[in-house]
């Protein structure tokens, strides 16, 4: 008898059997248990995560001569035709093949008619989303009112691609990726029942080499026995998988902690001899600092996470801090990798990467090496360049405090946004020290006057139209406990209860006694709002730079040989 793969002769015949997907299991089942059977059914998900055989296992329930339930027996005449592929009663349709409407129409010319021996007439169409306009438009009426004989039951691994009319007349399960450490546990009962040896850490690589396809986890795995021949060894997957093992990674961390770059780039080039993915590897690196900053949060939680020792180990000497760099810096690098000349050349990078940014001697971690931590050589003939250098890099280390670390404050350097220094505002002197306004002390409002207010509005802690509505207004003196202000009409659009109690709070909360506002529109002091001060303000210094730009003997000269103009909107004095 000639040999079957271990993705057909594993594909599972039960609802039990099925990997993951506990969801859509659960919700089949209930469906079949209760009778409760929709007339279309849409299945999703990626590759080889079983659409096409729940849809197989649900058509079986469905005709099983047991009857209508979750578990079919397996045993009759229908699930056994099911199972071989025989039955006349379960139409599979590959849709990437018959993506002519004339097809469609045909398949559905067949749809009246009942079925031979089974209980319902089950099409199966695959890949669903490969039908063309048309095909879809001579499906649509039939899909949404089939012979109560007819059963559909559509996978598709692209459902964007499917019309919405037809995604309303289906009831859509979404097949997740399924976890590595179910797919492992599945690869382990099938090596045990086919008396095959293995190490473990060969099934995770593997299970991690699926992404998250148990298709592709039996695929590879065939691939696997026949490339150890028969003994699935850890070394020899990673070799055929050109990924790295959890020793290597475990390795790799160890020389990245010790600040050793030689070992590190060693183990670069070593990978590199291998025919390594450097993109995977990579990942798998990167899915190793994630299990390590998980086990640093959950401590002994963690091990529903898979940590193992190995894991536990490495997050007890790195600090989280690191492990954060770590991961981000790997995860830029990944992205970048295609840009670099070579994979190997772009991966080296990234580990050095990680070391020329690693905070020396930061807390908890081991110390760096020699050949990392040294400062540079001196340079040749002891020039008065390299002293200069030596000198000033000794004065800048002499000078940090013991807690500090270049590379840490060089991080929170650039983390920092600059601000410019900005000078103390110049105290405004004023004849009558009474009625000036001072931050250092309470004000009475009683002693302000009209001058006092446009400094009495930089002190308070107001922005936007708030502000606007403030240096708009006019003072117009104080009185039990109340500010009488007066708005200019031509901003009237200001008065709004909302910004005026703003306004009143920010007062009261500067003069240090509940302020209450009075706001009336009045157009006789329109003259004597702040706003209106600051134009005039600006439009004198205006007018006097234009005067003094006229009056110049340079300019009148020039005006007079070249008939030049002055441009006065552009004339200002600073």
């Amino acid at each position: 008898m000639s040999y079957q793969v271990l993705a057909r002769k594993w594909r599972p015949r039960r609802f039990d059997d099925v990997v993951g997907q506990t969801h859509v299991v659960r919700a089949l089942r209930n469906a079949l248990d209760s009778d409760r059977l929709h007339h279309a059914y849409l299945f999703t998900g990626t590759r080889g995560v079983g659409k096409t055989t729940i849809a197989r296992i649900f058509a079986k329930a469905i005709n099983c001569e047991a009857g209508v339930s979750g578990n079919p027996c397996g045993e009759c005449a229908t699930c056994l035709e099911v199972d071989t592929g025989r039955c006349v009663d379960l139409i599979e349709v590959d849709a990437a093949s018959r993506t002519r409407v004339d097809e469609t129409r045909e398949l559905m010319d067949n749809v009246p008619y009942a079925p031979t021996r089974a209980r319902f007439k089950v099409y199966l169409i695959d890949e669903v989303h490969m039908f063309s306009n048309h095909s879809f438009n001579a499906l649509l009426k039939t899909l949404e009112e089939p012979p109560e004989h007819v059963k559909f039951l559509l996978a598709t691994t692209d459902p964007k691609r499917l019309p919405i009319t037809v995604l309303s007349r289906c009831l859509q399960f979404n097949l997740t990726r399924v976890p590595v450490h179910e797919i492992r546990s599945h690869l382990e009962r099938i090596l045990v029942a086919e008396k095959i040896p293995f190490d473990i850490d060969a099934l995770d690589l593997i299970a991690r080499a699926a992404d998250g396809s148990v298709r592709d986890s039996l695929s590879l795995l065939d691939q696997a026995i026949a490339y150890a021949g028969g003994v699935l060894k850890t070394g020899e997957v990673a070799a055929m998988l050109g990924t790295v093992s959890g020793t290597d990674l475990g390795a790799m961390v160890d020389a990245l902690l010790a600040g050793d770059g030689g070992r590190l780039i060693n183990a670069a080039r070593e990978l590199g001899q291998g025919n390594a993915n450097f993109h995977d590897v990579l990942g798998e690196l990167l899915a190793l600092l994630q299990r390590i900053a998980v086990c640093q949060v959950l401590g002994e939680a963690a091990g529903g996470l898979e940590d193992d020792a190995r894991v536990v180990e490495l997050a007890g000497r790195m600090s989280a801090e690191d492990c954060q760099l770590y991961y981000q810096i790997g995860l830029t690098g990944r992205r970048d990798l295609p840009l670099a000349p070579e994979p190997r050349i772009g991966f080296e990078m990234v580990l050095l990467r990680m070391l020329a940014f690693r905070p020396l001697a930061a807390p908890g971690s081991v110390p760096v090496s020699p050949a990392v931590a040294a400062p540079a050589a001196p340079a040749p003939g002891g020039k008065p360049g390299g002293a200069m250098a030596r000198g000033t890099q000794a004065s800048s280390v002499s000078q940090m405090p013991p807690s500090a670390t270049p590379a840490r404050d060089a991080m929170r350097a650039v983390a920092q946004p600059l601000r410019p220094e900005v000078a103390p505002p110049a105290v405004v002197a004023n004849e009558d020290p009474a009625q000036s306004v001072n931050p250092a002390r309470p004000v009475d409002p009683e002693s302000l006057n009209a001058d006092d207010w446009p400094q009495l509005i930089d002190e308070l802690e107001i922005t936007g139209l708030v502000r606007q509505l403030a240096i708009n207004c006019a003072w117009l003196g104080f009185a039990g406990g109340e500010i009488r202000l007066a708005l200019d009409p031509q901003v009237a659009g200001l008065g709004n209860r909302k910004y005026e109690d703003r306004l009143a709070e920010a007062l009261t909360s500067r003069l240090g006694r509940p302020i209450r506002l009075a706001i009336a529109t009045s157009a006789e002091t329109a003259a004597q709002t702040p706003s209106a001060q600051q134009a005039a303000a600006a439009k004198a210094r205006q007018q006097q730079a234009e005067a003094e730009m006229a009056a110049d003997e340079l300019v009148q000269a020039l005006q007079s040989n070249f008939n030049a103009n002055l441009q006065e909107v552009r004339v200002e004095r600073h």
